[in-house]
């Protein structure tokens, strides 16, 4: 995944480094190839993505883009440009006919099922998350097709890549909340006709988990963020190394593009690019400069000499990712006295802007403006916040049983 601020050079980089080799070995792979499935062509090397309907990648490239299938670029390379409205189109379509056909076999009127029915693919402009969501699922299915051995996402075009790639949990969350899991299970139950509409939504469900797990997973996925080397770049860095703890995403480099600004800024640019690298200050994580060309990057010959390369992933977790829990006092009584601390490595631009909430099992962090819900444990999932501190390093929130749900001692 390639992500990072408009303007930073997010397209050009992942285009580049598509077209190198990835430095390193995976530490391990998520999932294998389906038994049966076709073996990998030397064709099926590396499969670029992008998702933003503006984007000059195929041009650069000297494709034309095609949504629906992988265009060959090279004998290692194939580029896919997803068409947000395009999979919005079909699967409503899909989703629709079950609709109506849950609506048709039913002997009593079902709220709303039939006006959602009757809406047209084609009078549809979008439905806020729920493209991301598709799009994150088509990048998955090419991911699990074993035709590919590896995938380049330029996740530019997007205000914040953050709210698109967390697009699943937020999906995951509205599903369960409008109509939970167990009032699905008893829709079905009670009325038979309703069974294919819950297994259709259910369907939707195990997807956003299993996409929630994949963008997460250290083993599958590096992260790669972008950022200019001038004043921008140097305001923007921390706020995305921020997000990128409070998501617990795995990140591999920082890419920082000298190509940004006037020529007449090479000294100050250098001096941002010193800076920026001490902020990156993580161990696992790469410091990749690229330079700036003296000519237009107009074509693939020019994204070769940017050279850029970018690591594979490593397994290593990171800040929420890793977080752990300890028990800091054990007390002297029953388990209910036990005091718990829950910590991981969090870095914060602000932090008198942390906030901290509770929904559920999930503890709601606010990071600079965003809020991202954080799996807790079982262990505490029955229990309550009574305090939280950072250090500078560290975010450390502690939770005591929650009596009414912690067993009580015999």
């Amino acid at each position: 995944m390639v992500i990072g601020p408009g303007g930073a050079g997010v397209s050009v980089t992942a285009a580049s480094g598509a077209l190198g080799r990835d430095n390193g070995r995976r530490a391990g792979a998520r999932h294998a190839p389906a038994p049966g499935s076709p073996a990998m062509a030397p064709d099926r090397d590396t499969l670029l993505v992008t998702v933003d309907r503006l984007s000059p990648t195929a041009s650069l490239l000297g494709v034309f883009r095609n949504s629906d299938e992988p265009v060959a670029v090279s004998s290692r390379l194939h580029l896919l440009s997803l068409d947000r409205l395009a999979l919005l189109e079909n699967t409503w379509h899909e989703f629709t006919a079950v609709l109506s056909e849950t609506a048709s076999r039913s002997k009593v009127a079902l709220p709303g099922v039939g006006v959602l029915a009757d809406i047209a693919p084609g009078e549809l402009v979008t439905l806020p998350g729920i493209d991301d969501f598709l799009v994150l699922r088509r990048i998955r299915d090419e991911a699990v097709s074993g035709h590919w051995r590896r995938i380049v996402v330029d996740a530019s075009g997007h205000g914040d890549p953050f709210e698109f790639l967390r697009a699943s949990s937020v999906l995951s969350q509205s599903l369960n909340r409008l109509w939970p899991r167990h009032r699905r299970l008893a829709a079905a139950a009670e009325r038979p006709m309703m069974a294919q509409l819950t297994a259709a939504v259910d369907a939707i469900d195990r997807d956003c988990a299993d996409i929630t797990e994949l963008v997460s997973d250290p083993h599958a996925v590096a992260l790669h963020l972008v950022v200019g080397a001038d004043d921008r770049g140097e305001r923007l860095l921390p706020q995305f190394l921020a997000g990128v703890d409070v998501m617990g995403l795995a990140l591999r480099s920082v890419v920082i593009n000298h190509g940004v600004g006037h020529d007449s800024d090479v000294v100050a640019t250098g001096e941002i690019a010193e800076r920026l690298g001490e902020m990156v200050g993580a161990d696992g994580v790469d410091r990749v400069d690229v330079a700036r060309l003296d000519q237009t990057i107009d074509r693939a010959a020019r994204l070769r000499r940017l050279g850029v390369t970018l690591s594979g992933p490593n397994g290593r977790r990171r800040g929420s990712g890793d977080a752990q829990v300890t028990e800091i006092d054990a007390g002297s009584g029953s388990g209910a006295e036990r005091v718990y601390e829950f910590t991981w490595r969090q870095r914060l631009p602000d932090p008198e802007a942390l906030q901290l909430g509770r929904s559920g099992d999930d503890l709601l962090v606010t990071v600079g403006g965003f809020r991202h819900p954080v799996r807790l444990p079982s262990v505490l999932r029955r229990c309550t916040v009574v305090d939280a501190g950072w250090d500078g390093v560290e975010l450390a929130i502690r939770f005591v049983p929650d009596p009414a749900l912690w067993p009580k001692g015999r």
